[in-house]
């Protein structure tokens, strides 16, 4: 063991090695700090580039990240939303304040009119419940009574019509939200025959092939078809 010597040369190049190979190498390491910002979106120092993101921002793959909004048609029946015209076969409540002789229940005849005592006839048909009291009101103060307070609601709808492939098609009374849903069962319901999916409603003049979740109006004939498969 003595006569082993090593040159302190050796020595020294050995210590100075593993510090050259640290600080000489060319390989650039992501810090902890900024493998956080990366996945979750933490601040980045200001030594961070921004455009490879961006470009990832840019790119056609990342324009499936945010789903695209999907339009959905609205049932058929947007017209009953618009105010309730009276018709023959409805039946009103006609309030006349402070005149118990003519306050009654009407009913709209055939020719789409009232008939009430001392004004005789008045055209009902079409207007709404404020329209037609509104008018009862006119007639009045026209030598009958000075200052009218008159108020009609409905009291009783018209009836609806059920057609087609149902268990017992037919006329029945309006219920107030219905919906060709509960249209159909109190009709009894489908036949095996029935295509359930869609009928055709007609309100006043319109014709529409509508879902079965639609709403109805006084008055509307609904029509359920026959499938063929």
């Amino acid at each position: 063991m003595r006569g082993v010597r090593v040159p302190m040369g050796f020595v020294f190049a050995a210590l100075a090695l593993p510090g050259c190979m640290q600080t000489t190498s060319p390989m650039a390491s992501a810090s902890r700090s900024d493998l956080d910002a990366l996945a979750y979106g933490e601040p980045q120092p200001a030594s961070y580039s921004a455009a490879p993101r961006a470009s990832f921002a840019n790119s056609p793959r990342n324009a499936y990240a945010a789903p695209t909004p999907v339009a959905y048609a609205a049932p058929g029946g947007a017209f009953h939303d618009v105010p309730y015209r009276l018709d023959a076969g409805d039946k009103l409540r006609v309030v006349v304040y402070g005149q118990e002789g003519l306050t009654n229940t009407y009913a709209i005849d055939a020719g789409g009119a009232i008939t009430m005592p001392l004004i005789g006839a008045v055209q009902a048909r079409g207007k709404t419940p404020a329209g037609l009291a509104a008018d009862i009101s006119a007639k009045l103060r026209n030598g009958y009574i000075r200052e009218p307070s008159v108020a009609v609601e409905v009291e009783t709808y018209r009836p609806f019509f059920i057609l087609g492939e149902v268990a017992a098609p037919g006329q029945y009374p309006y219920v107030p939200n219905m919906s060709v849903e509960s249209a159909v069962a109190i009709a009894g319901g489908f036949t095996p025959r029935a295509k359930r999916d869609s009928v055709t409603l007609t309100h006043s003049a319109s014709r529409t092939v509508v879902p079965i979740g639609t709403p109805i109006s006084p008055g509307d004939t609904i029509l359920v078809g026959e499938r063929w498969f």
